[in-house]
C-alpha cells in the first residue's frame, strides 16, 4: 500500500474540516457515544445489552394514540441530560400535548429545553436544517419531535385556507426530503434524535400497522420501535398497561424482537420490566406457581427464600443479577445482531 498516495488523496480532498480520514480510524464509524437509560429492558431494545443504550442518529417510536410513545422519548431525553450536564434539548412540538407536569414526572429540567412550536412540515424542515448546520461537532444536543405524524404539509394548510379538498400527494416527498437532509448531520455531529410517529391499520384482508409519512423516515431511521399495548387488570379494574416494544428496524438488535415495559398507576414505569422472563430463560430464577426462587446457575441449587412477583420490583433483588456478566452475555446472544 502506498502511504504517500493515501496522504495525497486525503490532502487533495475539498473537505478541510477533519472529516476525511483512513477508514480504520474514522470517528464516524468507531466513536459512537452510547447513552443508557435507567430502564434495562429499554437498553436491550436499543442495543441488545442490559448496559447498552441509544446512540446518535434517528430513532422513531411509532404506535397508536395513548401508547406511551412520548414517555419513551422523555426517558431518552432524561438519560441524555443526566449524562451531559451541559447538554441542551431541541424540542419540536406539533401536538402541544406535553404539559410541564409531564416533564416533572420524569424529573426533567425544562430550563435546558428549547421549545420550538411548529405547525407544518416545511416549518420543521427549514428550522431543523438551519439549527443542524450551526451546531458544532462538540455541542451536546438532543432533538425530539412530537410528533411528525401530526404534521400537515404547507400545501395541505394552503389548500384548506383556499377551501380546496384535494388530497396532498407531496407530503411523503416532503418527509423524504426532510430526513435526507438531516440524517448526515445527526451522524457526523453525534446527535441523537427521537421522532414520535403514529401508526394506522392498512386496508385489506390481513391489516397490518403502517407508519405515517411514507417510507422516507423508515429508510433514514437507525432504530424503529412500534409500540403495542395490553391492559393490566385485576378482575375488572385496570391497574396499568403492559406495553410491548416491537423492534421493527435496528442496527444492533435482531429485528422483530419484542421487549415488554410495564406501567402501573401505583408505581409508574416499572424499572425492572421484562427482567423476570429474561432471568428465567437464563436460569437464574425459577418459578413454581406464583412463587419465584433464585437459582445458582453453575450448580443448579435453588435458594430456600421465595418471592412473589410484587416483591421483585426493587434494586436489592435485581442488583446481583444485573451485575452478573454472564447474564448480560446471555441477553446479548439472544437479542443482539452479530
Amino acid at each position: 500500500m502506498s502511504k504517500g498516495l493515501m496522504s495525497k488523496l486525503r490532502k487533495n480532498s475539498s473537505f478541510k474540516d477533519g472529516r476525511v480520514n483512513v477508514l480504520s480510524e474514522s470517528k464516524y464509524l468507531h466513536e459512537k457515544d452510547n447513552t443508557p437509560t435507567n430502564i434495562p429492558a429499554m437498553n436491550v431494545a436499543f442495543s441488545g445489552s442490559l448496559n447498552g443504550g441509544y446512540t446518535s442518529g434517528l430513532t422513531m417510536i411509532a404506535g397508536p394514540s395513548k401508547h406511551f410513545k412520548t414517555a419513551f422519548g422523555l426517558i431518552m431525553m432524561k438519560a441524555f441530560m443526566d449524562k451531559n450536564p451541559e447538554g441542551v434539548v431541541l424540542f419540536y412540538d406539533s401536538e402541544f400535548g406535553t404539559p410541564q407536569g409531564y416533564f416533572d414526572v420524569f424529573d426533567i429540567d425544562t430550563t435546558r429545553i428549547v421549545h420550538v412550536p411548529v405547525t407544518d412540515l416545511e416549518e420543521l424542515k427549514f428550522d431543523m436544517v438551519a439549527q443542524l448546520k450551526e451546531i458544532e461537532t462538540d455541542d451536546k444536543v438532543f432533538i425530539m419531535v412530537d410528533s411528525v405524524g401530526n404534521l400537515a404539509s404547507k400545501k395541505e394548510v394552503d389548500d384548506a385556507e383556499s377551501q380546496k379538498s384535494a388530497a396532498d400527494m407531496t407530503r411523503a416527498k416532503q418527509f423524504k426530503s426532510l430526513f435526507r437532509m438531516i440524517t448526515p448531520h445527526l451522524t457526523m455531529k453525534d446527535i441523537p434524535m427521537v421522532a414520535i410517529n403514529h401508526t394506522y391499520d392498512s386496508q385489506g384482508l390481513y391489516p397490518t400497522k403502517v407508519v405515517s409519512g411514507g417510507t422516507g423516515m423508515y429508510y433514514s431511521a437507525d432504530t424503529i420501535w412500534i409500540v403495542g399495548r395490553q391492559q393490566d387488570k385485576v378482575g375488572t379494574e385496570i391497574q396499568g398497561y403492559h406495553f410491548v416494544i416491537n423492534v421493527e428496524k435496528s442496527r444492533f438488535v435482531k429485528e422483530k424482537s419484542k421487549i415488554p415495559i410495564s406501567v402501573s398507576w401505583e408505581r409508574g414505569v416499572d424499572k425492572f420490566s421484562g427482567l423476570l422472563d429474561m432471568a428465567m430463560d437464563y436460569g437464574v430464577i425459577s418459578r413454581s406457581g406464583g412463587w419465584y426462587q433464585m437459582v445458582d446457575v453453575e450448580s443448579g441449587e435453588v435458594a430456600d427464600k421465595k418471592f412473589r412477583e410484587k416483591d421483585t420490583h426493587n434494586n436489592e433483588f435485581w442488583q446481583p443479577i444485573l451485575e452478573d456478566v454472564k447474564f448480560d452475555e446471555f441477553i446479548s446472544k439472544k437479542f443482539r445482531v452479530g
